[in-house]
């Protein structure tokens, strides 16, 4: 069986990475798979992606740099994820991976014009989720993690808008059959998500955030993760238009 291909844009932060592993670990765990079902291809790092056809599917990790930084890795990945989209290898990005795939489809991403949302916030699902592959089946409102200040302020043409919060207007979108983006963070545990609150305090300080509020808000969010873990099953079940060994 053909695996899922993790592209790793970046890395959480140290401190984490020592008990919790690295985003494509949160990502493969989140979605169940066993070491010999995904592979991961840092991008940051200058690993070449390989051949899509080699994949049942893709997930794009978040990331601490900025969509709009356009590093040389960036603009090749996103040509890349344009062309293994329109050869139909299904594909989810997650955060930063979110924005890259909308630039690749013909969208716009940079920072967000009300600066960075994070901590624990509510999703509010669109009349179109409710026959998507991802997200039909589960509460037209539930709780996810959030850490970015860079959104998708126009998104792809062809994109049918599945999701939004109160902060950010475009939450969860999908183009075609079989790619996906989130804003939000599906990977991450309520751990992970005080871990980020606590290093960012500063941050948050500076554009009016209370900190505290925002700590004390963090929950578990099963509903979010459960989406990773379609996302999977969606893969292996046939996802693909291609699906052969």
């Amino acid at each position: 069986m053909k695996p899922i291909l993790i592209i790793k844009t970046g890395s959480t932060f140290e401190g984490i990475t020592r008990s919790k592993g690295d985003f494509e670990n949160w990502t493969a765990d989140a979605m169940g798979l066993v070491s010999e079902k995904w592979q991961c291809v840092n991008v940051q790092d200058g690993e070449i992606l390989p051949d899509p056809d080699a994949f049942v599917g893709c997930v794009i990790t978040g990331s601490h740099d900025m969509i709009t930084e356009d590093a040389k890795w960036m603009l090749e990945t996103t040509e890349w994820v344009g062309q293994a989209v329109q050869a139909g290898l299904p594909m989810l990005g997650i955060c930063f991976g979110h924005q890259l795939m909308a630039n690749a489809l013909g969208g716009k991403a940079a920072f967000h014009p009300d600066g960075m949302e994070i901590g624990t916030v509510s999703i509010n699902l669109k009349d179109a989720a409710t026959d998507d592959q991802l997200f039909s089946d589960i509460p037209v409102s539930f709780q996810a993690h959030v850490t970015h200040s860079q959104t998708v302020l126009e998104l792809p043409p062809e994109a049918i808008l599945l999701a939004s919060s109160d902060h950010e207007a475009h939450q969860a979108f999908r183009v075609g059959e079989h790619a996906w983006g989130v804003q939000f963070h599906p990977e991450f545990d309520a751990e992970g998500t005080r871990f980020y609150v606590e290093a960012l305090r500063n941050v948050m300080a500076t554009q009016g955030l209370d900190g505290d509020a925002v700590f004390a808000g963090v929950e578990e969010t099963p509903v979010s993760a459960g989406i990773l873990k379609r996302f999977g099953e969606y893969c292996y079940g046939g996802g693909r238009m291609d699906t052969e060994e």
